[in-house]
C-alpha cells in the first residue's frame, strides 16, 4: 500500500516566517484594542454660537462741533489825499553844468606824488636769506648764523624759565611746551603764542620768550622782513 503524504514535502520548512507574521498582527491588533476609545456624544461641545448671549452694543452718539466763521477783516483805512492848491509855489531844483567853456580856468598839474605803502610780508625761518641774528652771532654764514641764533635761544630759556612752577601745580612726568613768535622789522619780537598741559605755563612761557634781546631783523632781497620762529620748550618734572 503507497503513503498517501508526498515524502519530499517539509511542513516545518517556513514555520519561522508565519511566526513573525502571526506575531506582528497579534501585536498591531493589541496596540489598536488598547488606543481605541470611545466618547460620551453628550459631553461633546460642536462649539455652536449662542446669539442670545450678544448684547447689542451702544454706539456713542456724537455731536458735529460747527466752529464758528473767522471774524470779518478790518475795514481799510482811507487813504488820505493832500489837495495842494494852484497858487502854491513849488521851488525847482536846479543841476547846474559841470562842462567847462572858454571863460573856465585851468589849472595845469605839475606831479602827482604815489606814496608806497610797505607791506608787512613774512618769511619762515627755514628759507629766509639773511637770518635775523640773535646778539652775539654776527660772524658766520647763515647757517652758523640759525645754528648760534637757537643755542643761544635754548640757554636763555633754561636760565630764565621757572621748571618748579610745574611741581607746584601738581604736574608729572615729561612737560612739552610749544611757543610760537615773530621777529618783526625792527627785530622786536611779537605775536607770541604758547600752547601748554596747563595756563600757568603758557603764561610762564611767554614771560620768558618777552625777555629775549632785540635782534636784528632778517632780510629778504634786501629787505627787512618778519620772520616767525618755533621754539618747543621740554623739560622733566622731577618727583
Amino acid at each position: 500500500m503507497e503513503p498517501k503524504k508526498n515524502p519530499k514535502a517539509n511542513v516545518g520548512r517556513n514555520s519561522s516566517l508565519y511566526f513573525a507574521i502571526g506575531l506582528a498582527l497579534m501585536l498591531f491588533l493589541t496596540n489598536y484594542a488598547i488606543n481605541y476609545k470611545t466618547y460620551d456624544k453628550e459631553a461633546i461641545d460642536i462649539g455652536q454660537l449662542n446669539l442670545d448671549d450678544i448684547d447689542d452694543e451702544e454706539i456713542p452718539l456724537t455731536e458735529q462741533l460747527q466752529t464758528p466763521p473767522p471774524p470779518p477783516p478790518p475795514p481799510a483805512a482811507p487813504e488820505v489825499i493832500e489837495v495842494v492848491e494852484d497858487e502854491e509855489e513849488v521851488e525847482e531844483t536846479v543841476i547846474e553844468s559841470t562842462e567847462a567853456d572858454q571863460e573856465t580856468e585851468i589849472v595845469e598839474v605839475e606831479e602827482v606824488e604815489v606814496e608806497e605803502v610797505e607791506e608787512d610780508i613774512e618769511v619762515p625761518f627755514a628759507v629766509i636769506e639773511n637770518v635775523p641774528v640773535f646778539p652775539g652771532c654776527e660772524s658766520g654764514n647763515n647757517d652758523a648764523k640759525k645754528k648760534c641764533m637757537s643755542e643761544k635761544i635754548t640757554k636763555f630759556v633754561q636760565k630764565k624759565f621757572n621748571t618748579d612752577l610745574a611741581g607746584d601745580l601738581g604736574l608729572s612726568g615729561r612737560q612739552r611746551i610749544n611757543v610760537i613768535f615773530k621777529i618783526d622789522k625792527s627785530g622786536n619780537i611779537t605775536g607770541i603764542r604758547s600752547r601748554a598741559p596747563h595756563p600757568a605755563l603758557e603764561k610762564e612761557a611767554a614771560r620768558v620768550i618777552n625777555l629775549l634781546p632785540k635782534m636784528k631783523p632778517g632780510k629778504q632781497r634786501g629787505k627787512a622782513v618778519t620772520v616767525p620762529y618755533s621754539l618747543p620748550i621740554i623739560f622733566q618734572v622731577q618727583d
